[in-house]
């Protein structure tokens, strides 16, 4: 099995993005399978571009995106991808996207396949604080994660793909009182059991 994991860096005058940096930490296997890491860059366009080409390269069973949700407390695997972007700040490219489709011809939603709530069950039994979201938001990350979907839909249908959110690191919110964080070793340990359960699920049906 074969597991590729993505992590943006960081963008709108941050220092440093907690989604680049947990996937960095990640093991290199888990119960004999291979997790490849790669970072993407916070950019609508590229961020695109280099996820089909790496899923070509790599063959992968799953793709798992994982990105930075500022003000959530807990772990959170994404439901569902729109079919729509509404960037309120511009990306690392300067680009900024309002009110319009991502894929013209694609689906309004799309579900993820990840086996969500095994996830967050998972999750929460190492200790970690984790929920489902039902809202990527309309920014890169659902447009990178809808991306992903679309393709599995138009190029490569036994792809399983979804997306994980993790909280503000702790230097993150030095000047942003009341903000909740999540330190980096529990965001590791979080997202190892994640993955531990979508192995053990690989397979089964699982209700989102």
């Amino acid at each position: 099995m074969k597991f590729l994991i993505t992590g943006f860096n960081p963008f709108n005058a941050e220092k440093i993005n907690p989604a680049i940096e947990v996937v960095k930490r990640l093991p290199d296997q888990i119960k004999g399978a291979q997790l490849i890491k790669l970072e993407i860059p916070t950019e609508f366009k590229k961020s695109q571009d280099l996820i089909k080409k790496a899923i070509i390269e790599n063959q992968p069973d799953y793709v798992i995106n994982v990105g930075q949700a500022g003000g959530r407390f807990a772990i959170t695997p994404e439901r569902v991808a729109i079919n729509f972007v509404d960037s309120k700040v511009k990306d690392n490219a300067g680009e900024q996207l309002i009110n319009q489709p991502i894929h013209s011809d694609g689906k309004t939603a799309y579900f993820t396949q990840l086996p969500i709530k095994a996830m967050v069950q998972a999750i929460r039994q190492v200790g970690i604080p984790s929920e489902i979201s039902n809202s990527a938001g309309t920014y890169v990350c659902n447009s990178l994660f809808y991306h992903v979907q679309y393709l599995r839909e138009k190029n490569f249908p036994n792809l399983k793909a979804g997306f994980i959110h993790v909280p503000f690191l702790p230097q993150q919110i030095v000047n942003r009182s009341h903000t909740p964080a999540m330190s980096l070793s529990d965001m590791v340990t979080g997202l190892t059991a994640a993955l531990n359960a979508i192995i053990e699920r690989d397979g089964l049906e699982d209700i989102k």
